[in-house]
């Protein structure tokens, strides 16, 4: 059977081996009555224990594979063994309705899972499958049943499933398990980084084609392009060796710029730093040579849970953060909803256009009794490390200095407590609505810098939904009124002596990155993983020449024009 088939490429590298397909057994239970309902609380509880058990001894095993921070996945995992919203709510739902455990833990966590699942943000859908994860191993020990799991693989191959947990994952035999595909998932799902901390090539969303495959079919894979060939001829292994030598020494020269500062080839120096949405996200930054963490999106503290999370919790989490960063810059921007990011628990009225709505900064300032905790708790971390706070989706000067006032008042009320807070934290906002990059030399004097998020300042110049497929021609970062805005919010920045950064997908984009050092960008925020390219990249270019041909790029008068343009001089060409 000769098949190629495409899904997401979601960790790098190349592997070729017999197919070995894992089917995992969704078991629904029936509904039941029982007649001792305090019995049957203390069989789910005792499920608890014995899973918890299960779970540590996972850790356990990643921690001595790839290091602590690897293992906190399942840290995660034995926090949603303690939450209450959900725990509480199957204990709750067995007392009250006197119904079987296994009945009562699938219907509660299907309920949360479908409304997880349902949202945008990819980090939320993927807590919903922590909770199916993790739920599922309580039923199989309710049960007094062993899943199969991947650990028991005695020859090489490539495993092929519909997902894989992150129990799954870490489970894998890496002496024999060479990649693996899966028909769902994304790049930010736990599997997908697991494979990408484990070094072993990966493929998610597969689709459904997936089905067609049998056990022991020969396969090989491309975890950069997602890319799956089955029943390979001989033609096509011996292109598939010759291209993975090529991608090994690729893979070589790169890690030689992971300990490197970030400097153009005339030693102009840039900050290159990356954009984080978890806590284990941390340790990816790092490995892959972070100089910083431009954005750390506080959002997933407050989604995918019934309830506004606490200061306690919060500062825990921003400490961490700091810490771990050991003094390095942690740029955190204050809570970021509204859009397509919505706390069902906080039952916001619908809105016609929620992108041009109450969200982000101007939902903070209209409930300041959620921000000001937020804010309690950034201010209280801060003696932990190098911390910044970014205030995101400003439109005019007065809701910078709104927020700017609450915060204040806020540090005046630790210190009236005796609670120690940094001498000298920067305040900095983002550049997403044009009006702000209009007025850039206006904001500039009473912030410490600026952050561009060009992912909504695309959407909302070249006013085109970026979610939206029939316009999405029109998310062009390239375009010359993006380019002139960020030029501008740059020039002004400059002007008052502050730093500009950009945390949106633009700062990794190669064809931009040129443009970008010539505008004079100090800090490039971007995914961990586009890091080392991206200091590579730089490292080719001479700030000095790009200066003038930035400008020069903006003459041009269209995207594809643009980026001819720099696509040409970066293979050596002239300029006309």
């Amino acid at each position: 059977m000769k098949l190629q088939i495409k899904g997401i490429g979601a960790s790098p590298g190349l592997a070729a081996a017999k197919a070995y397909i894992y089917r995992s057994e969704h078991y629904v239970p029936i509904h039941s009555q029982v007649e001792q309902p305090d019995t049957e609380i203390e069989r789910f509880q005792a499920a608890i224990r014995q899973t918890q058990v299960e779970i540590e001894e996972i850790r356990n095993i990643t921690e001595q594979r790839l290091g602590s921070d690897k293992a906190e996945i399942f840290e995660g995992h034995l926090m949603i063994l303690e939450d209450p919203d959900l725990i509480d709510v199957i204990v709750d739902k067995i007392s009250e309705e006197a119904i079987n455990a296994e009945y009562a833990l699938y219907e509660t966590s299907q309920s949360f899972i479908k409304v997880l699942r349902q949202m945008d943000d990819e980090y939320l859908r993927e807590r919903a499958s922590d909770i199916s994860d993790v739920c599922g191993t309580i039923m199989n020990h309710l049960r007094g049943i062993k899943q199969s799991d991947l650990s028991g693989i005695s020859e090489e191959c490539i495993v092929i499933a519909q997902d894989l947990t992150p129990s799954d994952t870490a489970k894998l035999n890496l002496d024999f398990v060479k990649g693996f595909i899966t028909e769902i998932g994304s790049r930010t799902s736990h599997s997908a980084i697991m494979a990408r901390s484990l070094g072993i090539p990966a493929i998610v969303g597969a689709g459904t084609e997936l089905h067609r495959m049998q056990s022991g079919t020969m396969v090989h894979i491309d975890g950069s392009e997602g890319a799956l060939v089955i029943d390979p001829s001989e033609q096509e292994l011996a292109i598939f060796t010759e291209k993975k030598s090529r991608y090994d020494i690729r893979q070589a020269d790169l890690a030689q710029w992971k300990y490197r500062t970030s400097l153009s080839s005339d030693g102009h120096q840039v900050e290159l730093a990356a954009n984080i949405g978890k806590l284990e996200d941390v340790q990816k930054a790092l490995d892959n040579g972070a100089e910083a963490i431009g954005l750390f999106r506080t959002e997933f503290l407050y989604m995918g849970r019934s309830k506004l999370p606490s200061e306690e919790e919060q500062f825990s989490s921003y400490k961490y953060v700091l810490e771990k960063m050991e003094g390095k810059p942690v740029v955190i921007r204050t809570l970021d909803i509204g859009g397509d990011k919505e706390l069902p628990y906080l039952d916001l009225p619908k809105e016609s256009n929620p992108f041009l709505g109450q969200r982000a900064l101007r939902f903070c300032l209209d409930r300041p009794d959620i921000f000001r905790t937020q804010l309690r708790a950034l201010l209280r971390a801060s003696r932990y490390g190098n911390l910044k706070i970014m205030f995101p989706m400003i439109a005019v000067l007065s809701e910078l200095r709104e927020a700017k006032r609450i915060l204040e008042e806020e540090k005046q009320k630790l210190a009236s407590e005796g609670i120690e807070v940094a001498d000298a934290i920067e305040i900095g906002m983002m550049i997403e609505v044009p009006s702000a990059a209009v007025s850039a030399d206006l904001f500039a004097k009473e912030v410490d810098f600026f952050s561009i998020g060009t992912n909504d300042l695309i959407q909302y110049t070249m006013a085109a939904d970026r979610m939206n497929e029939t316009v999405s021609y029109l998310y062009q970062p390239c375009h010359p009124s993006i380019l002139r805005l960020i030029r501008m919010v740059i020039t002004a920045a400059g002007k008052e002596g502050k730093w500009v950064g950009m945390c949106g997908e633009m700062a990794g984009d190669e064809t931009a990155i040129p443009l970008l050092l010539g505008l004079g960008l100090h800090e490039f925020s971007m995914s961990a993983g586009s890091i080392l390219p991206a200091r590579e990249l730089i490292g080719q270019l001479s700030h000095a020449l790009w200066t003038p041909l930035a400008d020069k790029a903006m003459e041009l008068a269209t995207q594809d024009e643009i980026q001819a343009f720099v696509n040409h001089l970066k293979q050596g060409g002239n300029v006309a």
